[in-house]
């Protein structure tokens, strides 16, 4: 008989990668881990883990086993989510990580709704560091994009849950073309490029979006802040690509106009699995799918 308890020590340090990781967030001893992963082994009767230098990687059975154990664990999630329901629950702690504008724009209304009821705990990160914060259970809920040309995975062991479509746009200067004139991305192959950092998914979208449009821009400004690349857009240095989400408010200067070949962003929620049955963290989920109208 597998035991479950060991069964989430292995599905841990899938995600921390070392013994010595997973004993520091589960608040154990290395020793301890090891002795419940070497009992898990037995109960398998085959190797679960290799050494890969410093850190373990999972064997072919380990990886099937990590499968069963998100399942599982998400049952077991769900099971406590309901029993939470039953008993009235009490004043719940929900820690969101979300990225710059979905908490600019998002988050503001979650707070007014909830904070007299629930105890919020915001972080700023972007989507990757986000998803890795809920794997690691640094956070309960995740905001994270995709865009339709750069779509992302679900982790494993997690639910995903659909916020809202933010329209990528066409930042150029004021007047250059039309107010509201849908644009062919093709017709500003020659122009100068604001682009975000390479570090963030929106700048291999905006290398994407130009390369399907037939050229390779070419960068004159490189800046994580979309309020940077707009004010660089109003002083004529050039041309950007702006979730519609991202454009700071009242910006000056600017004309934004909706792609010939349009590009969307997904904003969504990640949960681990059988958690957003919880009431608190389905109260926040149905604050932020209120900010779509079609949620």
């Amino acid at each position: 008989m597998l035991d479950t308890r060991r069964m989430r020590l292995l599905r841990e340090l899938s995600v921390h990668g070392t013994v010595t990781a997973t004993a520091e967030a589960l608040h154990l001893t290395g020793p301890a881990v090891s002795q419940q992963l070497a009992a898990l082994e037995r109960e398998a009767g085959m190797p679960l883990l290799e050494k890969q230098g410093r850190r373990l990687r999972l064997t072919a059975a380990g990886s099937l086993l990590v499968e069963h154990a998100e399942v599982i664990l998400g049952g077991l999630a769900a099971a406590e989510a309901d029993l939470e329901a039953l008993r009235g629950g009490g004043r719940g702690v929900v820690r969101i990580a979300a990225f710059p504008s979905a908490a600019r724009v998002l988050m503001p209304r979650v707070w007014r709704r909830l904070a007299n009821d629930l105890e919020l705990h915001l972080t700023d990160r972007e989507p990757g560091p986000a998803v890795e914060a809920l794997r690691q259970r640094d956070a309960d809920v995740a905001v994270v994009h995709a865009y339709s040309l750069l779509p992302r995975e679900l982790p494993p062991g997690c639910e995903q849950h659909r916020v809202m479509d933010d329209p990528v746009l066409l930042a150029l200067p004021e007047g250059r073309v039309e107010a509201g004139a849908v644009v062919d991305l093709g017709s500003f192959a020659e122009d100068d490029w604001l682009m975000p950092g390479p570090e963030t998914s929106c700048h291999e979208l905006t290398r994407r979006a130009c390369g399907a449009a037939g050229f390779v821009p070419r960068p004159v400004a490189v800046a994580s802040d979309f309020s940077v690349l707009t004010a660089l857009v109003a002083a004529g240095a050039g041309v950007a690509l702006v979730p519609e989400m991202a454009l700071p408010a009242n910006v000056q200067g600017v004309g934004v106009h909706p792609l010939a070949q349009p590009i969307t962003r997904t904003i969504s929620a990640f949960t681990r699995a059988g958690e957003s049955r919880q009431p608190h963290i389905r109260r926040v989920l149905d604050e932020l799918q209120a900010n779509d109208p079609v949620a």
